[in-house]
């Protein structure tokens, strides 16, 4: 058996009817807080019934969500449950989880390249360097906020049927602003 496989696999925690946990790794009892502790670290594991088999790693998780927020530490806002909610047993359901899991890899990614930039800017020598360089994640923010508009923009087109009139409109408010400055111009050129 290749060792380097096994020490991939996701290690199995069996719950019992009691609610208890049982690490098959460790073969010992475990909490919902060591679970909880082993996700933050990034530890792979399956939580599975121990009578039936089933996979209960999601409701288990859940679980955990909902001990966090019990305690204190909110980051699912009101709304957004609200909105989750009205998903359950909807045709967009699948939809949902795939946008989820996708806005929260990229949440992931660029949290990482700004961890990255902030830590980078610590290591200059001087304040003015560290000055400089600190504006970097700053510009990087606001390139992504830039990028998220833009996006947006370009769906509301698509999905507007006046969506081409709005930008021919703003060219054309450029223009008469150009006209108007060339119309000073000249006026100023005449005195």
């Amino acid at each position: 058996m290749d060792t380097a496989a096994t020490e991939q696999a996701p290690v199995v925690i069996k719950k019992y009817a009691n609610r208890r946990l049982y690490d098959t790794g460790t073969s010992a009892y475990i909490t919902l807080e060591d679970l909880c502790d082993r996700v933050k670290d990034g530890k792979d594991f399956v939580v599975v019934d121990a009578k039936t088999g089933q996979d209960l790693t999601r409701q288990v998780l859940t679980q955990i969500i909902f001990e966090q927020e019990t305690k204190g530490f909110k980051i699912l806002p009101t709304s957004f449950l609200r909105n989750v909610i009205q998903y359950y047993d909807n045709n967009m359901q699948e939809v949902m989880q795939h946008y989820l899991e996708g806005s929260m890899k990229t949440f992931v990614t660029n949290k990482e390249q700004l961890k990255s930039m902030f830590g980078q800017t610590m290591l200059g020598k001087t304040v003015e360097k560290a000055m400089e360089s600190s504006m970097a994640p700053l510009n990087h923010l606001e390139e992504i906020t830039r990028q998220n508009v833009a996006m947006f923009e370009k769906a509301v087109q698509m999905f507007t049927p006046f969506g081409g009139m709005f930008s021919n409109s703003s060219a054309a408010e450029k223009d008469k602003e150009k006209a108007k400055d060339e119309g000073d111009d000249k006026k100023q050129a005449k005195i």
